[in-house]
Formats: structure tokens, sequence, C-alpha cells
């Protein structure tokens, strides 16, 4: 980590240095808050989600959403006492129900099951993000502990469903009933390494292979629409959606599977993707992050390089364990 985090500092990509640091302890970190606060397009999405909840949810893969722009800020490490941040995340948790799960402001129409009308409410393709990044962002409290404990409760089995909370009725999405929702998968397991990943060990470790299944039969299941052809397997961040990138990112945390033949194949279809001369260049991109090196596709993505080199030290942590 050390190493990839001097990498950093020769390329001038301090926002992404900052939080390597931070993660690590590293004594450079408020240098690179510094730094980084300097960035305007930090400070914008700061200053954007004091407007807290933002546009109208539905479409939970949009990128305009603000929780997934918090688990941004979450990831490239900023944290609760950082400017701005503290006033965000009040905001973020002004509506939770009695379970402690955030709320936003949703419309289901009534031909979709839901009452027509706005309404506060949470669904499994949101909470756990929303709940990510209050928690890797340094704020906890009762209400989170309720909130992860409930939500892990609502899974079948060895993975989850499409749940939703009950203000929105019967609506759920276009799937069987009975289906393992893999994206609702993917963001509780996110959810609860972030959490506890001790605590939740055996359940992380079967949500983990439960979504490797579905690669492995990826050619005849496709749960609530979500396949792993084409679209899936192009590199592309910020982590919204169900993509290659992202679910590597998730699996790679889980020692347990680090050596699946079905985890190895993706984490293949990444690093082939890797130019001549080194580096990567995003596949697809969101159009709400066009001014940012991952929001283009003509050139090498400092950002996109960084996650990549992370998930290579934990395959290479596993290798030395």
């Amino acid at each position: 980590m050390v190493g990839e985090i001097a990498k950093l500092m020769d390329s001038g990509l301090v926002f992404v240095a900052y939080g390597a640091a931070r993660a690590s302890g590293d004594p450079r970190a408020a240098a690179f808050k510094e730094r980084m606060y300097g960035d305007e397009r930090v400070r914008g999405i700061v200053d954007e989600l004091r407007g807290w909840p933002g546009p109208s949810l539905n479409s939970h893969k949009s990128a305009r959403q603000f929780f997934h722009k918090l688990a941004f800020l979450a990831d490239i490490g900023m944290a609760i006492d950082d400017p701005g941040v503290q006033t965000v995340i009040e905001a973020a948790i002004e509506h939770r129900d009695d379970n402690g799960i955030p709320l936003l402001p949703m419309n289901i129409g009534k031909g979709y099951g839901g009452t027509g009308e706005t309404t506060w409410a949470w669904a499994l393709c949101d909470a756990p993000t929303t709940l990510y990044a209050l928690i890797t962002l340094g704020y906890r409290d009762a209400g989170i502990d309720r909130a992860v404990d409930y939500l892990c409760t609502r899974r079948m089995g060895d993975c989850w469903g499409c749940v939703v909370s009950d203000a929105l009725g019967t609506w759920r999405g276009p799937g069987k009933k009975g289906d393992p929702c893999p994206y609702a998968t993917l963001i509780m397991l996110k959810l609860l390494l972030a959490y506890d990943a001790d605590r939740y060990r055996d359940i992380i470790v079967a949500g983990a292979r439960r979504l490797l299944d579905l690669w492995k039969n990826s050619q005849s299941e496709h749960p609530y629409i979500f396949y792993m052809g084409t679209d899936f397997r192009k590199l592309k961040l910020p982590f919204i959606w169900y993509d290659v990138l992202h679910l590597v990112e998730i699996l790679s945390q889980v020692p347990a599977v680090r050596d699946d033949a079905s985890f190895l194949e993706m984490v293949r279809v990444i690093l082939d993707k890797e130019r001549p001369d080194g580096g990567f260049i995003p596949e697809s991109v969101y159009q709400e992050w066009k001014s940012w090196d991952f929001g283009q596709k003509k050139a090498r993505s400092d950002w996109l390089e960084l996650r990549v080199a992370l998930i290579r030290a934990r395959m290479a942590d596993g290798a030395r364990a």
C-alpha cells in the first residue's frame, strides 16, 4: 500500500492518495486532505449533498442520485470531520424508519404496486449503499446498528432478494419473487464488510459464493434481468451498479473466495484489459462524472488504475496467507 500511495503522490492524484493514506494511517494524510479540498470537484459534491436527498428517486442506477455520490466521498477517504461532511450526514439521517434505515422520497406508480404518491421509503437497492457510506465516513449510532441487523435478517438463504419498506406496498423489481437479486446481494456484502466483517463472516462468504454461482451459470441465470454479458464486463467507475469491477472489488475483500475459479476468471477479465504501457482506460462512463478522469474513454484513468491496484494487493495478501 505504501508504494501505491507514493505512486499516486507522483501522479498528482491527491484525492485518491488521501483516501489511501488515511486508510493506512500514513502521516501524510493531513497534507493530502488540504490539497484535496483544493479540488473544486470534491468541494462541489459536498456542497451539492447539502441539499439531501436530491433528485426524486426514479432509477436506482442513476449516477445523479445523492446516495451514490455520498458513497463516492466515502470511497475517496472523506470522513465525518472533514469540512461540510457532518452537515451532509445529519441531512442523510434526518429521515429514518423504526429500524434505523435511512429513507428517501420515492414515487412508485399504482400500476407497479406502489401508491402513486411520493413517500419516504427504502429499498434494498439503496439502503445498503447509504448505510455503507455513513459507516465508512465514520458515523455510527444505535440506529445504524439496528438497520444493519434488520437488513441482514431479510436475506433468503444465502443471498438477498428484492426487499422494500412497507411504505412501497407490493412493489418489487422485474423478476420472480423467489429469485436472488444480484445487486442487492452485492451491496449488502459491501455493507457487512464495512460494518463488521468478522461478525458476519459466514453470511458474507455464503453471499459471495452465491454471486460466483451466478457468474458460473451466467448463460442461463439472469435474475431480476441482471446479465453478466458484454456491458457487465466493461470497466466503469465510480462504483454504482452491477458490473465486473464493482463485483470483483467486493469479492476481493472476502479471503475465502479469492482462489475460487469463477472469481479468478472475473479478475482475469479485468487484468486482460491492461494496456501494453500499463494502466487502464474506462470502457463505459457515466455522463454525470464526465469531468473526472474515469468519466471519459480516451485516456488512462488514475482512479481506475488505483482500484485495480488495490484488488491486486488483496490478491497478493491472499497468496502470502
